[in-house]
């Protein structure tokens, strides 16, 4: 197909190829946890595009803490934090852009893995609000979190 592989990505990133694959396949609802391609494109990308993405094993390590299922939390509302959608956007994209920041707010990345799951769309049109959200400067590019990962700016 003309790529040029070796081994070598295997042996020296084993340990987070097989967890790569785990989380590409693994589901637990009731403490939160969804299936992810997204460490698995990141080293498919290294192997076959030749992209430098950091492939540590840490990152694909599930953050789940058993007292967050079992205590219930405590009903203290936070201020809400919000973001000045453009009125030219239609009212799906808005409500979207909206389930977005919900979910990411300031601090987290995301990239159109991350938003095909949270909005169960497909990859065009993920792809499509992406680009949106960068021409209205709602999100930046951020780097060292791998290619297409993305900030909501303050």
């Amino acid at each position: 197909m003309g790529f040029d592989v070796t081994n070598d990505i295997f042996a020296e990133n084993a340990w987070y190829f097989r967890n790569s694959l785990v989380r590409a396949n693994y589901n637990d609802y009731t403490k939160g946890i969804r299936e992810t391609t997204e460490y698995l494109e990141l080293f498919l990308r290294n192997l076959l595009l030749g992209e430098d993405n950091e492939l540590k094993n840490r990152y694909t390590h599930v953050l789940w803490k058993k007292q967050d299922i079992l205590e219930p939390k405590q009903d203290i509302e936070k201020q809400k934090q919000d973001i000045k959608v453009p009125e030219s956007f239609s009212n799906k994209t808005k409500q979207h852009i909206q389930r977005l920041f919900s979910a990411f707010g300031y601090d987290r990345f995301f990239g159109r893995t991350e938003v095909m799951n949270e909005l169960e769309i497909t990859a065009s049109p993920a792809s499509e609000l992406i680009k949106k959200m960068i021409d209205s400067e709602l999100i930046y590019p951020i780097k060292g979190k791998g290619k297409g990962k993305y900030l909501f700016k303050k």
